[in-house]
């Protein structure tokens, strides 16, 4: 059997009898299950069912991966149940068929297999995967606000069994080609260059079959799944609410009602998948991903590769901005005047790269390319050199004016400042234009989000570069201009104060973060403020007050000076037990205030609309993506000014005036409403 006139599909049949299903969507990085694709591979397999093959193996002619999930471009074009079910249909038909076929059949996996690519391979008797620690398997669609559609919720969990089959697909996570061996998932975990013959072997001599544990088989009792559903359902609340993230709950649901007869739960999974896509979850949630694509496109800047990143710094963001670059693959040096501070930074590193990368020699090469720099020797060789020192604008002028010189002409000069405009710094320089902001979040590893911060002065080519180097470290390049507190931590400010401010009217600690979690933020503002540090806080709040309108609680200066900063020293706003805070129980009698909810998040939105009028991005979309990932501003409701728009913008000026007349002018609605 060959034929290639497919536009997706090549098909090999070779001298053994085995056929090859070679997947290379054109003009894509990688391959993605679109609708062209899809319909492809049913017509495909259709023929397959007329055929007698050896054995029909799937393998991807991509560099990338093997298949990176479906065309998530095309879900926004669904707008129904019955479009969403005639996709799901399309899927199941083709996956049924790949299982039913009567010849051995084989996934070849490298790089990413993702989602709906996950489920094929599902299908597929046997699977192999690279060894690379690049090469990732797993269902995430929970982080779309959907589950598996294409039969993965009674394929994983018969594969690996119900408690890592549930918690890949509840959690999302990628599983790396180790952990699928050990669970079951793969077959084998082999080199790239021994794929083709490792897809062969299995067709000529099946594997011995995994075992699954006897215990799984008492799990997935009729009997027992609603108690080990119970114990599900309560890990899954204390990340998720069920209101605001329906998925993980179907998920469960659907596996207690139906895995008694897989047939039914195939059907049902259909049924389930429909209904969670069309709503507004879904729908915001798939909105995000695709932010978060736009942000990555930023980040292209043609043959740019730098390889030597200089950090000055080694307090808690700068050892861990070089800590993520030594992960990432650089070779950084990193300068500080203290020795101990270096070797904090290393122990801190350590525990980073053991727990992400578990192999020996992996966490050994990371440390090596971690090199401390007490004479700052690496500013000479530096492609970045990144200042991470603290927020004085004439000490940092005052390091740029002593490294420029010793520069290479072409290095970029980049701060991780969190509020001080790069006019107040550049000045000092001979070349202002190679300026550049790297504005990093803490904590570092955990934050997807950078902001690339560019003044008048900033050349196009640095911002472009920069924008490249922060998707190099896998990070999401954000261009904002440079004006006081960028985009994050001018919209975030305001909401921390307004808590601090809620604090002072005595509103118990616990209610006003349990207020914000209601919403869907992922950290109450108490408790970020906290962890972040109220003299991080202080400091950019007393920056930012000089060029809006935002007063700073006395109470914070207090603390401060108390050397109460939170959870680095133990004792903030709450007290931290073993890094967590102890939040004391709310009185059973208090009657809280009625608008504790719209006061924080409506000074938070007030400020973004603020930001839109003053240019600091470029657009609403660019607004939405920033504050997402920059704050965690609840992701399902799809961002701040997608908030407006579901809600709408008169009814949210009309809540700003109420507001404004219960508390003062700084609920007043800024006049970039109007331009909305």
């Amino acid at each position: 059997m060959t034929n290639n006139n497919y536009k997706n599909w090549k098909i090999d049949q070779d001298n053994d009898g085995i056929v090859w299903l070679h997947l290379d969507k054109p003009d894509s990085q990688a391959n993605v299950l679109s609708q062209e694709v899809l319909h492809e591979l049913k017509e495909i397999i259709a023929d397959l069912e007329k055929q007698t093959p050896r054995g029909v193996i799937f393998i991807s002619d991509k560099d990338s991966g093997f298949i990176a999930g479906a065309d998530i471009k095309e879900f926004p074009l669904i707008e129904s149940e019955e479009q969403a079910r005639e996709v799901l249909n399309l899927g199941h038909s083709i996956c049924n068929g790949i299982e039913n076929l009567s010849c051995p059949t084989v996934a070849v996996i490298h790089g990413f297999c993702l989602g709906g690519g996950m489920e094929l391979a599902l299908a597929c008797r046997y699977r192999i995967a690279d060894t690379d620690p690049k090469c990732k398997m797993g269902l995430p669609e929970v982080k779309l606000g959907i589950h598996p559609g294409f039969g993965g919720t009674v394929r994983m969990i018969r594969q690996v069994g119900v408690i890592n089959g549930l918690d890949a697909m509840l959690t999302g996570r990628n599983i790396s080609s180790r952990i699928a061996k050990r669970i079951g998932l793969i077959n084998y975990a082999v080199p790239r260059r021994h794929h083709i013959n490792a897809a062969r072997s299995l067709i000529f001599k099946a594997p011995k079959p995994f075992k699954l544990p006897f215990w799984n088989k008492i799990l997935n009792h009729k009997q027992v799944r609603p108690w080990v559903a119970k114990m599900m359902t309560k890990k899954v609340a204390q990340k998720a609410n069920r209101s605001h993230y329906p998925s993980p709950y179907a998920m469960i649901d659907l596996w207690v009602r139906c895995y008694d007869d897989h047939k039914t739960m195939l059907q049902e999974e259909i049924n389930s998948f429909v209904g969670l896509i069309v709503g507004k979850t879904a729908q915001n949630l798939i909105r995000v991903f695709l932010l978060s694509e736009r942000l990555k496109s930023l980040g292209k800047a043609g043959d740019y590769k730098p390889k030597h990143v200089h950090v000055i710094g080694g307090g808690v963001m700068g050892g861990d901005i070089a800590a993520w670059c030594a992960f990432r693959g650089f070779k950084v040096t990193l300068q500080d005047r203290q020795v101990e501070t270096l070797a904090k930074v290393k122990k801190r590193a350590y525990g980073l790269y053991k727990k992400r990368l578990k192999d020996r020699l992996l966490i050994t090469g990371a440390l090596d390319r971690l090199i401390p720099d007490i004479k700052g020797d690496g500013v000479k060789t530096a492609d970045i050199i990144i200042e991470a020192i603290f927020e004085d604008a004439q000490v940092k002028r005052d390091l740029f004016a002593e490294i420029e010189p010793k520069m290479k002409k072409d290095a970029i000069l980049a701060t991780n400042t969190s509020s001080i405009p790069l006019d107040e710094l550049n000045t000092i320089l001979k070349k202002p234009e190679r300026l550049v902001g790297l504005h990093f979040f803490n904590p570092v590893a955990m934050m997807p989000l950078v902001e690339i911060v560019h003044s008048p002065k900033t050349s196009d080519d640095i911002t472009n570069k920069a924008a490249a180097f922060t998707r190099r470290i896998d990070k999401l390049p954000l261009p904002v201009t440079s004006t006081p507190g960028f985009l994050v931590n001018r919209v975030l400010m305001p909401y921390l104060m307004e808590a601090v401010e809620l604090v002072e009217e005595n509103i118990p600690l616990a209610l006003i973060d349990k207020e914000a979690l209601d919403y869907g933020m992922p950290m109450g503002p108490i408790e970020l403020a906290d962890t972040v540090g109220l003299d991080i806080c202080l400091k950019v709040a007393e920056i930012l007050s000089q060029h809006m309108d935002i007063a700073v609680p006395e109470r914070l200066r207090k603390m401060v000076e108390k050397g109460n900063l939170g959870k680095k020293t133990g004792k903030g706003f709450y007290t931290f037990k073993n890094g967590k805070p102890v939040k004391p129980a709310i009185p059973k009698d208090y009657h809280p205030p009625t608008d504790l909810q719209d006061r924080m998040i409506m000074r938070m939105v007030n400020e973004a609309v603020a930001c839109l009028r003053d240019k600091v991005v470029d657009d609403a979309d660019l607004g939405d993506g920033g504050i997402i990932f920059g704050t965690g501003f609840a992701p399902f409701r799809g961002g701040p000014f997608h908030y407006v728009e579901s809600r709408g913008k008169d009814q949210l000026v009309k809540l700003l005036d109420q507001l404004e007349h219960r508390h003062g002018p700084r609920f007043a609605a800024d006049k970039g409403w109007k331009e909305l």
